[in-house]
């Protein structure tokens, strides 16, 4: 995998997909490689070969409550395309990981043991020409059985509230606009919540922080340095959140798996939650 000064051993490079694309595409369910993105558009046009391609708003979500997928829906639809819990599992998607984090929250949340994102995702592997297909892959199909939910890497509202009123770090990884209020959504995607500004006592540190120009992450030094800049070192409880939990998963993955640091969660509720409470208290403003 990867030789860094990462806490963790979670990150793949482009090159080490390519090097393992036979893997990949084999019936045995010992790799399984997937591309995650808010929609399948991108991946009916190209992926990588052997990449099972998830559409993080139809399969990646309950349709009902917006919330996580239920155990066993999630169970279900990595079975279904031959996933097992033992499978090594590389995730990569659009938007420098955006959803492939949610993801492999997800995976942790469920309790899968051997997970990855690759650095960099789609748009590093695309714009660096490596092999691309149109070809969907069919995998047999297997009985996956998963674990958990493990509650202590997600938040929840009533977390949210304590963290507030005991002066906690909260990570606001959205857009410096979206942080005080002046918008509620970016730029052409729905706004999801009635009032704009932030949770009291937040930190605006976007996501894009974490990320180089090519959308691989930046170095463990500058991670931390990213983050002790605003006070936070690991030491406190952390809830990072955005506006549907899908950015906040970038930073909860900085800092919970790149980091080490243990005490992070990710309120995946996040301002489409916050912003449509009942008086909930919402500060604007940088």
């Amino acid at each position: 995998m990867s030789n860094s000064d990462y806490a963790k051993d979670v990150l793949v490079s482009a090159d080490w997909v390519e090097s393992h694309l036979d893997e990949f595409q084999s019936d045995d369910a010992a790799y399984r490689l997937v591309e995650v993105d808010v929609d399948t558009e991108a991946y009916d046009e190209s992926h990588a070969p052997g990449a099972i391609g998830f559409n993080w708003e139809s399969q990646l979500q309950d349709q009902t409550t917006r919330d996580v997928l239920t155990k066993e829906d999630f169970e279900d639809l990595l079975g279904s395309h031959g996933i097992s819990e033992d499978s090594t599992v590389v995730l990569y998607g659009d938007n420098s990981n955006w959803f492939a984090a949610y993801t492999y929250w997800q995976f942790k949340y469920y309790g899968h043991e051997n997970v990855h994102l690759m650095n960099g995702g789609r748009d590093y592997w695309v714009d660096n020409d490596y092999p691309t297909t149109d070809e969907v892959p069919s995998f047999p199909e297997q009985d996956y059985t998963a674990k958990g939910p493990f509650e202590d890497i997600r938040a929840y509202r009533d977390d949210v509230e304590k963290a507030v009123d005991k002066g906690l770090p909260l990570v606001d990884v959205r857009s410096p606009e979206e942080f005080s209020g002046e918008i509620l959504a970016p730029p052409g995607l729905q706004e999801t919540a009635q009032r704009g500004g932030h949770i009291p006592g937040a930190s605006n540190i976007s996501w894009a922080a974490t990320v180089n120009d090519d959308g691989t992450f930046k170095s463990a030094d500058e991670l931390r340095d990213l983050y002790a800049d605003q006070g936070i070192e690991g030491d406190e409880s952390t809830i990072a959140y955005c506006r549907i939990g899908e950015r906040s998963s970038i930073a909860w993955f900085a800092l919970h798996e790149l980091l080490g640091y243990e005490n992070v969660t990710n309120y995946d509720g996040s301002w489409t939650e916050w912003g449509n409470l009942v008086g909930a208290p919402v500060e604007k403003g940088n």
